[in-house]
């Protein structure tokens, strides 16, 4: 391990300095005192407002509207409509309902977003002035654990938050990191209310899919004292979820050729089938544990349909419910005192603690994902088949097939807690001095993450149907009675070239610590321009981990007298929503009976056969890629001259400036060589980053905005470890990281007409164009050992000249990504009667992009052009609402288009993606007096299913899940 030493200001140096020079500066003004009349100075919007307090919704709306017309930049923002108030459950959603913002959902719930085609890892999130990281864990389908930069919204209540503000265009005294926004999270603090403020809210949720009902529960109190000078803020919010998630999955498709294909009937030779050995007395039989079928000409044709190289199975078609069980607790805290009228000083802390348990439960078939060796298709009968035109096996009946019964349970915590301080200081008239220093560490844990299944061996008769439904299809069990334990089996001693039963345990996590002081200081020149200049350094740590057993395959054997009905039980009303395909009922594990039974959670050797439930992970091949670290030291300085003119006798604002950044990145991974090797490699960057913003008031409606930058993103952490795994059995395989990329880079420019045309209305039109110079890529090439550039010590002579297949992240060209968007906000106040108290909010936003990316397996490398990963071409939001200071009422639709996942796809699929999702909120509220309201609240009241899927042609459904309409009930009362 490197020791660096350094000598860098650090945030508390920074913080004290700036005290410090407050003081001083102080004792100088109470001497000399200030001119009555003090010079008019330009504030642009581009610091945190004080939030006024809105009592209606479309008193919000009318707020969030000023800050973006007043604004230099191109923003966007959601304000609370009341106290501690906001308008949706969720952060990630509230963020949806802001024009180029989608999100995407994990166990129904808005988890991260995508601002103008650009992911998660292009976005960066301050909370109260700070970047911030929070992450928590998901289901594989989502992402899993979060170990990358993007942020988890779901680890917040959104009643802990006052207001949102999305920063699309980039100014130099903006952070960098970002390519897609800067989203700003601000909580309340004392000053932003008069006097004594309190309220509590209580609702209580009700899921349609799981039947069950859950409390939400928040509450604020604020209070000012000394006429002012003082105050002090404490708010809390507390919910539960309890809900269903159900449907049918894939987990990928791959296609069948004739080296990797199905069992032949017999006097059928398959061409270039010759990976039958032992498994039969010759090349051209199957598994002799079952007869094979009669050599009869539909059989032969059902094999060769289902053998072709163009023919694409689901790898492990299966059932499955996940049971989410979700507790939430957040804080905030803020005390703030002004000592006198120049000097400002305010203390926030922001807790939060996700506290989830999971358990997945599926019904599956495995043999289709193996190969010869593992008792996959190489065993299994073909004895029916159709294929349809896209080359989806869509029917099939099968003998020799391998069914499991599997239970996954996770126990997920993620706490999050922040700490800041921050000054702001009137030097003189003219010379203004902002401070701040704080520190955020988010900590994911998962200790528990346990797998167990039950297996039967060579059923006949299984088969699937996806010729009426493409996304769920009917699935028969031939003889076997899936909700009988005893047509199970407890397999801890499987047959040669077979699979039995499996304990995985794995335990992880990942810590993200931002350790950040700021300094900054405006100067007015004059009534025209004001000139700004700062510094900044920022601490990331990011440290992630995994432990794994030895071998998850072996298994004890159940004592003598001990069944397997004594360590089972079912899963029972499954199906509501499925359409009949799936069966309502079937025996899984039972988790906590097999860990008692067996003590797997001992982290030891038990002694008996299959009992070693011994956890490693740095000498544990299949865990030491988990295992990594990443230090990150940023330096930023910025001098920016903002400006108040006249352009053709109208009014024009905005700013010029450059930011220059240096990244200084320190990754520590490990290698597969000794059992496990620690590697820690040092890289830096830097980048000039200039920026310019206008908004010019062409009439007293029209705002015109143009914006253009240098901007940069840095890599994705997963891709930054040195580490390397170097695999010799099986397919040659090395995976290794590279701490070396380049940031992601890119010129943006955008413009934009906004037309007030009338009192909290909008009429908008933004364009954005950003041409992507470096993209990152998993890089896939076959490389002899010798040529990888590698210690040959790592694998054995023999193996020095045979190919790999090497798989690395790498920078590619990128290219350009452009837009728009369509904007539309008015109350109806121009109707007669009732009809007044309407009003709409739309917006329509189209992206395109061409991202190069590399082909696999391609030398010298070629590319393909495709859509950015998570760019949605086409999404949109619409809000009918109806507000009379009385009752408020307001229904919600979002559409978020097709977006891709990964590319290349997997298992010779061309990409992976996600379909369209089209979701409907309602939200209504009715005030009986002055302090006491009642509310309703309905979400994903269209029951949308998360359709993913893989390959641009074939659409083969991976996962079709589903997690049922979600209603709220309840009151507020404000003191």
């Amino acid at each position: 391990m490197q020791t660096r030493i350094s000598h860098r200001k650090t945030p508390v140096t920074l913080l004290a300095f700036s005290i410090g020079l407050a003081l001083h500066f102080n004792a100088q003004a109470q001497e000399t005192p200030a001119p009555a009349t003090p010079p008019a100075a330009t504030d642009p919007v581009t610091d945190l407002d004080r939030v006024e307090v809105v009592a209606s919704f479309r008193a919000s709306l009318e707020k969030a509207l000023e800050d973006k017309r007043y604004s230099a930049e191109q923003i966007d923002a959601v304000v609370a409509e009341d106290i501690g108030k906001f308008p949706d459950l969720n952060l990630a959603e509230s963020l949806q309902r802001i024009p180029g913002v989608a999100i995407d959902r994990d166990a129904g719930e808005g988890r991260s977003i995508t601002v103008r085609g650009l992911g998660q890892d292009f976005t960066r999130v301050r909370i109260n002035g700070l970047e911030a990281l929070a992450t928590t864990g998901g289901t594989d389908s989502s992402g899993g654990a979060n170990r990358g930069r993007g942020f988890d919204f779901n680890v917040f209540a959104s009643e802990l938050f006052s207001k949102l503000t999305v920063r699309k265009t980039q100014s130099a005294q903006v952070d960098e990191g970002s390519l897609g926004a800067t989203v700003d999270l601000r909580a309340a603090r004392p000053f932003d209310y008069e006097g004594f403020t309190a309220t509590v809210t209580s609702k209580m949720g009700y899921n349609e899919l799981s039947e069950q009902w859950d409390p939400r529960f928040s509450t604020l109190i604020s209070n000012t004292w000394a006429d002012g000078r003082f105050g002090a803020l404490v708010s809390a919010s507390y919910s539960e979820r309890h809900l269903y998630e159900e449907g049918y999955s894939a987990v990928r498709w791959d296609n069948g050729p004739a080296t990797n294909g199905f069992c032949s009937p017999v006097g059928f030779t398959p061409q270039n089938n010759t990976n039958n050995s032992g498994r039969g007395t010759t090349a051209l039989n199957c598994s002799t544990g079952n007869p094979r079928p009669a050599n009869t000409p539909s059989n032969n044709d059902a094999y060769r349909l289902a053998s072709a190289a163009t023919t694409f199975h689901p790898r492990l078609p299966r059932y499955g419910r996940l049971t989410h069980d979700q507790e939430r607790l957040g804080v905030t805290a803020s005390l703030q005192f002004k000592p006198t009228d120049r000097t400002l000083l305010s203390f926030d802390a922001l807790y939060s603690k996700l506290d989830a348990t999971r358990q997945e439960d599926f019904l599956e078939t495995i043999s289709f994902s193996r190969s010869n060796a593992q008792g996959g298709k190489y065993e299994t009968h073909v004895l029916q088949a159709e294929v349809n035109d896209r080359g989806n096996l869509v029917y099939g009946v099968f003998d020799n097939v391998d069914v499991r019964s599997e239970s996954r349970f996770d126990e997920l915590t993620t706490e999050f807690a922040q700490y800041s301080l921050s000054l702001e200081q009137d030097i003189t008239d003219r010379l203004k001095l902002n401070a701040m220093v704080g520190t955020s560490k988010s900590e994911f844990t998962n200790p528990v993450q346990t797998t167990v299944t039950f297996d039967i061996q060579n059923l006949d008769g299984y088969s699937w149907d996806y010729r009426g439904n493409d996304r769920l299809p009917v699935i028969t069990y031939g003889n076997l009675d899936v909700n009988n334990p005893n047509s199970w089996r407890w397999i801890s001693s499987p047959a040669a070239n077979t699979t039995g039963s499996e304990i995985r345990i794995r335990p992880q996590g990942v810590d993200n610590t931002f350790d950040t002081g700021k300094l900054d200081l405006d100067f007015l020149i004059n009534e025209t321009f004001t000139l700004r200049g700062g510094l900044s350094y920022k601490k990331f740590d990011m440290d992630t981990w995994e432990f794994r057993r030895s071998s998850e395959t072996s298994v004890p054997a159940l004592p003598t007298g001990t069944t397997l009905a004594d360590v089972a039980t079912s899963i029972r009303g499954f199906g509501r929503g499925l359409n009949g395909a799936s069966p309502a009922s079937w025996v899984i594990p039972d988790l906590d009976a097999i860990a008692t039974l067996f003590n797997i959670y001992c982290n030891c050797n038990t002694g008996v056969p299959g009992g070693d439930f011994t956890l490693t992970s740095i000498t544990n091949g299949n865990a030491r890629g988990n295992n990594r670290q990443i230090e990150e030291e940023d330096l930023g300085a910025y001098l920016q001259l903002d400006f108040n003119a006249d352009l053709a006798g109208r009014p024009l604002r905005g700013n010029v400036g450059v930011r220059y950044a240096t990244t200084d990145i320190e990754a520590s991974g490990y290698t597969s060589a000794g059992g496990g090797t620690l590697v820690t490699v040092t890289n830096d960057y830097k980048d000039w980053l200039p920026s310019l913003n206008l908004a010019w008031d062409v009439t007293d409606d029209l705002v015109l905005r143009f914006g253009a930058a240098k901007v940069m993103a840095r890599p994705q952490l997963g891709n930054l470890s040195p580490g390397a795994g170097v695999t010799t059995t099986g397919t040659p395989n090395i995976r290794v990281g590279n701490p070396y990329l380049d940031p992601f880079r890119a010129t943006t420019y955008d413009f934009s007409a906004e037309w007030y045309f009338a009192e909290e209305s909008l009429l908008s039109v933004a364009l954005f164009y950003k041409d992507i110079e470096t993209y990152i890529q998993e890089l896939r090439e076959n490389i002899p050992y010798n040529q990888t550039g590698l210690p040959l010590e790592w694998v054995p002579p023999s193996f020095w000249e045979v190919e790999f297949d090497v798989r690395t992240p790498i920078n590619t060209p990128g290219g350009p990504l452009k837009g728009f968007e369509v904007s539309y906000q008015q109350p109806f106040s121009f109707l007669p009667g009732v009809f007044k108290d309407f009003g709409a909010i739309l917006n329509y936003t189209y992206v395109k992009s061409d991202i190069d990316y590399a082909v696999p397996g391609t030398f010298p490398v070629t590319y393909i052009a495709d859509d950015l990963v998570n760019l949605s071409p086409k999404s949109y939001n619409a809000t009918l609402y109806y507000d009379n200071n009385k009752f408020s009422a307001r229904v919600s639709t979002s559409f978020r288009d097709d977006y891709l996942q990964r590319v290349p796809g997997q298992n010779n699929n061309d990409v992976e993606g996600k379909r369209s999702a089209y979701s409907v909120d309602l939200s209504v509220s009715y005030k009986l007096d002055d302090n006491f309201s009642l509310t309703f609240e309905g979400t994903n009241l269209t029951d949308e299913f998360n359709d993913q899927y893989v390959d641009s042609v074939g659409d083969r459904a991976s996962v079709y899940h589903h997690t049922g309409r979600q209603y709220y009930v309840g009151f507020r009362f404000t003191f």
